[in-house]
């Protein structure tokens, strides 16, 4: 073809391109809002400009000990304010952050630490014990971190201590953008329940879109104050991290979801968003009334990490907290998809506008493309409300792909889509709700059953604190519904009760057969652990495969 005059003699140089980063956001931040707040952790307070230059300092300090373009640096870390640095000074060393979580058992940690090649490990002291099992034999640089703000057993495993690497590191680092915005910025691992888990690779480019998308979904103004309740070790905290920079915001740091501490927090210091597993809002809904008497403002809330109840949402809406569904996975560097709810919308009774918003929504305006397809097919499904298909993604907020399993990858994207494995319908206005994980999906006498459904149903009943339903073998149905209840505190509740009240609810098939009493077990991000109720149970139909 010939040459066009847009192709000839207009190429990329310094001063027209540079390569997408979310560690951008924290130099802007630095720049132009230098004595805002930028953390609050105790009686820790730090400005933009003392972060800006923790975290420069961090990088210098790595680089020296080897951190470098794909070099992998392990963070096993509370939300601190030295996880927030993680997130930027790794990045500015040239390194891969992969965030490890803090429930894992040594040897789930040891894969890790090996498959990902980590060279350096920062390590919160509350981790040691489980920390030093899992580098036993591996040739690692660990960093300890002592936050003033635990009191808790735990000894220093390490050879260096981060305030004295910070110490000794550059104020004034000359980090760099990356070469190519392709570069992975962070390796984080999928649950592994049935095998080893995966690594999912994400690059800056994706990092630096998700975080924006972040902003625009959430609509989040100039200086949020942000809560740390969703894990940072999870999908980088959602991308929250480089969002908050971005916007010049404050973030309240908080080790661990204490429902109690998450109300004075925001009561204290005005917080304005914050993001949760449903479980995360329950526990906040079952909190005395006085603990929300100081707290007169508008919280704006993520919900994500599986199907939120509608009476869940229709509590926190009353008690004045702004709630957005959200929905993604790790290999969508989080939240991808957003309920985006409609001024109309305002006008309609609580009950209905929750059952709307209790949809997964729509993709966020940085992903290309949100679709249900059918997998063998893949083609799309009616968008009638009905016809069950599997969620896909693609675009710029996609993962890379799994570190060294050129076979899942592959699977993963076949088709030029990516496959979350979820199952869903599309509406006629062309928002998807999940029905289930296709594991999830109970058979009973022929009739598909979605355990997300049959909780929802349970989660109206006025005792219930948490759910969770799977299937269990029946020799005339193959397949029936079980439900493991966790109920409120000082709640008391019997089964008939139960499954009387599922029957009022919904068609009488679908409620459960069996009610099952006690704490339900979940992951560090408040996800149910329905693997185990299958185990539980032996219920060999539907243990994961």
């Amino acid at each position: 073809m010939p040459s066009s005059p847009f192709d000839t003699h207009l190429d990329r140089n310094a001063a027209n391109y540079a390569a997408l980063t979310p560690v951008s956001f924290m130099a802007w931040a630095a720049e132009v809002y230098p004595e805002r707040v930028s953390g609050i952790h105790g009686s820790r307070r730090f400005t933009w400009r003392e972060t800006y230059a923790r975290c420069r300092r961090l990088a210098s300090g790595l680089a020296k000990i080897g951190v470098t373009r794909n070099v992998t640096a392990s963070v096993m870390l509370a939300n601190t304010p030295e996880m927030f640095e993680a997130h930027f000074g790794i990045a500015m060393a040239g390194g891969v952050i992969n965030t490890l979580n803090t429930r894992l058992d040594a040897d789930a940690l040891a894969f890790m630490l090996r498959h990902g090649d980590a060279k350096v490990l920062i390590t919160d002291r509350s981790f040691s014990a489980v920390m030093a099992k899992a580098i036993d034999g591996l040739a690692i640089t660990v960093i300890d971190v002592d936050d003033p703000e635990y009191d808790g057993p735990g000894e220093c495993i390490g050879t260096l201590e981060y305030e004295a690497l910070l110490a000794e590191g550059d104020p004034e680092f000359p980090w760099r953008p990356p070469a190519d915005e392709w570069d992975a910025i962070a390796l984080s691992y999928t649950s592994g329940t049935t095998g080893d888990p995966k690594g999912v690779v994400t690059h800056h480019r994706g990092a630096y879109l998700a975080a924006i998308g972040n902003i625009l979904a959430w609509d989040m103004p100039s200086f949020p104050v942000y809560l740390w309740s969703v894990p940072m070790f999870h999908c980088n905290g959602w991308c929250h991290a480089w969002a908050v920079a971005a916007r010049a915001g404050t973030n309240v740091y908080l080790r661990k979801v204490d429902p109690l501490a998450m109300l004075e927090l925001i009561a204290r210091h005005r917080v304005t968003h914050f993001g949760g597993a449903p479980i995360v809002h329950s526990m906040l809904l079952n909190a005395p009334e006085e603990c929300f008497a100081g707290i007169s403002h508008t919280v704006n809330c993520y919900i994500a990490g599986a199907a939120p109840p509608v009476a869940v949402i229709e509590a926190m809406e009353r008690r004045g907290f702004r709630i957005s569904h959200i929905y993604g996975l790790t290999e969508t560097y989080g939240p991808a998809t957003m309920c985006s709810k409609h001024p109309k919308w305002d006008e309609l009774p609580t009950a209905e506008r929750a059952r709307l918003n209790g949809r997964q929504g729509v993709r966020f305006s940085v992903e290309e493309g949100m679709t249900v397809l059918n997998p063998e097919t893949m083609l799309p499904v009616p968008a009638d409300g009905e016809t069950i298909g599997e969620v896909m993604y693609r675009g710029n907020i996609t993962m890379k792909g799994y570190l060294k399993n050129p076979t899942a990858t592959e699977a993963a994207f076949a088709g030029g889509w990516f496959h979350t494995g979820d199952l869903a319908v599309m509406h006629p206005d062309g928002y998807i709700k999940i029905k289930d994980r296709s594991k999830d999906i109970i058979i009973s006498g022929g009739e598909n059953i979605s355990s997300l459904e049959v909780e929802d149903a349970i989660h109206r009943h006025p005792k219930v604190m948490a759910c969770a339903v799977v299937a269990q073998p029946d020799p005339k149905w193959g397949e029936t519904p079980v439900a493991f209840v966790e109920l409120k505190n000082g709640a008391d509740a019997t089964e008939s009760e139960i499954i009387a009240h599922c029957r009022e609810n919904m068609a009488h098939f679908k409620a459960p057969k069996r009610v099952i009493f006690g704490p339900v077990p979940r992951t560090s991000t408040g996800k149910i652990q329905k693997f185990v109720l299958r185990e539980r149970v032996r219920s060999a139909a539907a243990i994961d495969v």
